[in-house]
């Protein structure tokens, strides 16, 4: 059964779109989250919602964690830069190929295999609006994670593997995280 515990560790998906860039091997930058875009899971992170997060990190000379599927035992990379601007939260960082999983990222985005960012945080502050989306105004930031696959369908996928279409890859997403929103509501109408 699901339920949702206040408090707990939850992740945001994001494709990073065309706004992802890997130079030399090793250096990426996107947006881990988009402000005002509701996600299938129902939630809208609204602007300023990591601002506190931050600024808290950096006050303790600490970093959000770049990890691997939202796996803690494998980090594989450093965000050198996490902000927000008016379009959401961009991050920039670098792979570090001196790790196995480092190497496999990088050689993973450069096929177009992995395309997506996820941020794993907890909510502070939310409220549900009249359509019942839930709005997601204060964020504890942990970590922001390379992922297979982003729960934001608005966001761009890049779709450059040899062969194949975009307008293919984007239905094939947008399949998939309904299948995803309609389990997930499928699990919360059995509480």
């Amino acid at each position: 059964m699901h339920k949702e515990f206040a408090g707990a560790l939850e992740h945001k998906f994001c494709r990073l779109g065309t706004d992802i860039t890997v130079t030399e091997g090793v250096k990426i930058e996107g947006y881990a989250s988009l402000f005002g875009i509701k996600d299938t899971g129902g939630d809208v992170v609204q602007k300023g919602a990591y601002a506190r997060s931050l600024s808290t990190l950096s006050q303790k000379g600490r970093r959000v964690k770049m990890l691997w599927q939202h796996d803690p035992a494998q980090p594989i990379g450093i965000w050198d830069e996490v902000h927000e601007d008016a379009k959401g939260l961009f991050v920039k960082g670098r792979l570090l190929t001196e790790l196995q999983q480092g190497r496999e990222a990088v050689a993973l985005i450069e096929a177009g295999a992995i395309d997506g960012l996820s941020i794993g945080y907890r909510t502070l502050r939310a409220q549900k609006d009249q359509k019942g989306a839930r709005l997601l105004s204060e964020l504890e930031l942990w970590e922001v994670s390379l992922v297979t696959f982003p729960m934001l369908p608005e966001a761009r996928l890049v779709a450059e593997a040899k062969g194949a279409d975009p307008s293919e890859a984007e239905a094939m997403m947008r399949d998939i995280a309904a299948a995803f929103t309609a389990g997930r509501k499928m699990l919360a109408e059995g509480d």
